[in-house]
């Protein structure tokens, strides 16, 4: 995601992320930081940046804040931590962020809560500059902006597709419509960062797995994350899931070259006769196509993108969600699944 951060506004690209709250960015004088294509900014440069008292309301908006032990300066700290253990720290502060759109057009936002990270780390592809946090929270990118309503349209990860660009809209311009359209109820639960759906079941080739009748019964018994790559279940539904995938393709099965994923096979093109894959939400059925199903890992391995949990929350991850228009709704509570090329949307 592209956006810009102060006054003079300075350019930042960032990894847009419904799974969290906070937006953060890199920032001078930096203790530890990993690599980033852009400069660093520098707050002390920005003629609107400013710190957060730790005395302030807004220092309570995050869970994750703390004060600082430094009594001259009384500053809002912030920490967070995600589960690649990624990390972020900083001072808790507020900015001018700039969008820009398609149009060539920008829209400025004053006053937005964000975090200024001196120590950094994780898992991070050398080109962004931190995180904008897109979930249900109070500081969250959505929710400062107040627009209700957010979409996006994530490209397919084939090197023919990795040139062009990802879209994401914020208000009116985030409408999902048309032919196509999969509507499934979000469902209210703690913590309120997370997007909660009901997952009813997956069909593989025409049989149903239900999911329903696994340990996680209730209504919200996943969460949809673009900040995941990959989709995962409890072990049990794993296991059926894979071994139903299995039961339709006959090529040799090989270990994940990057040792991460359970089911491989050895190709060095796209597996062909795959089986049709739904996706048996509440409210209405998704039909996956091959780059939500498969992910290459090497020359010779294609693997299923997935992944079993023992514990934690069943996640649909971002490979799920590739040549879909997804629109949140936080007014109607609603997530629309629209099929879409997003090389062309």
């Amino acid at each position: 995601m592209k956006y810009s951060i102060g006054t003079p506004a300075i350019p930042s690209l960032a990894i847009a992320d419904t799974g969290s709250d906070i937006i953060w960015t890199q920032c001078q004088p930096c203790a530890e930081c990993f690599k980033q294509e852009l400069p660093l900014f520098d707050p002390k440069k920005s003629r609107t940046y400013k710190n957060i008292p730790c005395n302030a309301d807004s220092c309570k908006s995050f869970r994750r804040s703390s004060c600082s032990n430094n009594t001259t300066n009384n500053h809002c700290l912030y920490s967070e931590v995600y589960g690649d253990q990624s990390f972020t720290n900083g001072d808790l502060a507020t900015d001018t962020i700039t969008l820009g759109s398609s149009d060539g057009k920008t829209a400025s936002f004053s006053n937005i809560i964000f975090g200024c990270g001196f120590r950094n780390g994780g898992v991070f592809g050398g080109v962004e500059s931190g995180i904008v946090g897109l979930g249900g929270g109070k500081v969250s990118l959505v929710r400062q902006l107040g627009q209700g309503r957010f979409s996006y349209c994530l490209v397919s990860m084939s090197d023919n597709e990795l040139q062009k660009s990802s879209k994401l809209n914020f208000g009116h311009n985030a409408r999902v419509s048309g032919n196509g359209v999969v509507t499934t109820p979000l469902v209210k639960k703690e913590p309120d960062t997370f997007y909660y759906l009901t997952l009813e079941g997956i069909s593989v080739g025409g049989r149903r797995l239900e999911f329903l009748n696994e340990t996680y019964r209730a209504d919200g018994n996943i969460v949809i994350d673009s900040g995941t790559t990959l989709t995962l279940f409890p072990v049990p539904f794993y296991n059926r899931f894979e071994d139903a995938i299995r039961s339709f393709i006959k090529l040799k099965e090989i270990q994940d070259p990057q040792g991460a994923l359970t089911l491989c096979y050895h190709s060095e093109w796209d597996i062909k006769n795959i089986p049709d894959v739904t996706v048996h939400f509440r409210g209405g059925d998704v039909k996956w196509k091959y780059e939500n199903l498969f992910v290459r890992t090497s020359d010779v391995a294609v693997c299923l993108a997935a992944q079993p949990v023992n514990l934690g929350f069943s996640v649909y991850g971002n490979l799920a969600h590739t040549n879909f228009l997804v629109g949140y709704d936080l007014v109607k509570q609603t997530v629309s699944f629209k099929p879409t090329d997003c090389g062309k949307y």
